[in-house]
Parts: structure tokens; sequence; C-alpha cells
């Protein structure tokens, strides 16, 4: 797999190109089985069912965590995401302050496990799935 299409999904979310939906048919059509969000190091890590794995870097800015994890503002955050009321950025942003660390999305779990500093974890399912 050429590190170019990852760059491209990066960019696609960071400049509002494509949605979660979007990208999730992407990632997953090309094989994709999970990708981690690491929001300290601004990093995306990218994992294929065939043992490949692939690092880009986030094109945006990390934003400090919060200290004290929110799992109802991450869940905030997410709704108004789906909801269209805000972007790829504005969500990083907001879920930075409910103390979000790093997320990881398991396309074939069809879920999204947020994490803070502590272990604090919020699992979200992709809508539809449960």
């Amino acid at each position: 797999m050429d590190r170019n299409f990852f760059e491209e999904c990066v960019d696609a979310s960071a400049n509002g190109a494509m949605k979660f939906p979007a990208i999730v048919a992407k990632l997953t059509n090309a094989g994709v089985e999970s990708y981690h969000v690491d929001m300290v190091r601004g990093e995306n890590r990218y994992y294929l069912s065939s043992g490949e794995s692939h690092v880009v870097t986030n094109k945006i800015p990390p934003a400090p965590a919060a200290e004290k994890f929110s799992a109802a503002e991450v869940e905030a955050a997410v709704r108004s995401s789906q909801a269209g009321a805000i972007n790829y950025p504005q969500f990083m942003q907001q879920i930075a302050a409910a103390g979000t660390v790093y997320y990881i999305t398991y396309i074939k779990g069809k879920k999204v496990i947020y994490f803070g500093r502590n272990g604090d974890a919020h699992t979200e399912y992709f809508p539809g799935s449960r």
C-alpha cells in the first residue's frame, strides 16, 4: 500500500473533503482493519489485514489534553460531529478538551475507543451497528 493513500485520507479529514463514514469506507476497501490517532504525537497509525502498517503525520496540530477525562464530553463531541455541527479539527479540539490523548478506530469491530491519560476510556459504536 502506498503511503500517499494514507496521506490523502488524513488530508481529506483535516480539510473536510471527506467525513468519517466515507473515510472508513475508503480504508475498508484498502484492507485497513484499524487505525490509531495519537493526539500527543500528532500521528496516525494504520493497520491492514495483511499485517502491513503505516504511520503518517496528522495535519491537525496537537491540542493539549485536559488532565481529567470526560466520557460525556467525548460523547457530546461525537454527536456534534455526526450532526455536522463541527468539523474534524473542531472535533479534535473538543475531545482533547475532554481529556482524550488517543483513540483507536476498529473498523471491523465497528467502534471507536477514546482514551484518557490514566486509562479512562469511552467506547462509541458506529451508527447502526448495534
